[in-house]
């Protein structure tokens, strides 16, 4: 396997994965999430995303050439507040593996890369926020030691309503 860079001209390549990884989270909370979006709109809305300079994306890539997964991050200088000291910041916004070859490293390798190319960037912190159901995401972050440090709330009109 080798891990490499992926631009918006090859972002098609990512869509089955983004595809499954959508679906895990309509499964799971399909009051945030639309169901069922068009593989064009995807690409269409992967290519603007990774044209942005700060929007970085690595794709695990099989000896046959095959896309075994992704990660897309992104790489944020935040200033100095009264409250925190600056800091450049690494996000990672997804990471995805195909679903028959999960558990093999395909995760591990990408996290390596997405963090070795953000340090040599300058970043001092990586970040990630993800759903409280992926318990394979929890555990891939912490292995990297990536620990939980706040927790996102949120309330939903179409929720309440539906109650």
């Amino acid at each position: 396997m080798k891990i490499e860079p992926i631009g918006p001209e090859r972002a098609t390549l990512l869509v089955p994965l983004l595809q499954d990884l959508h679906a895990l989270h309509v499964e799971h909370q399909p009051e945030r999430h639309t169901p069922d979006p068009e593989d064009a709109d995807l690409c269409a809305w992967l290519q603007e995303w990774l044209e942005k300079p700060e929007i970085c994306a690595l794709a695990a890539i099989s000896p046959q050439d095959a896309v075994m997964g992704y990660l897309i991050y992104g790489i944020e200088d935040r200033p100095a507040l009264p409250v925190r000291p600056a800091e450049r910041r690494a996000t990672v916004h997804h990471i995805a593996v195909t679903p028959a070859l999960r558990q093999i490293g395909v995760g591990k390798a990408l996290m390596t890369r997405m963090k070795q190319d953000a340090l040599a960037k300058g970043a001092d912190v990586i970040g990630v926020t993800y759903a409280p159901f992926n318990a394979a995401s929890a555990a891939l972050m912490r292995h990297f030691g990536l620990e939980p440090v706040l927790t996102m709330a949120e309330w939903r009109k179409d929720r309440e309503t539906k109650s």
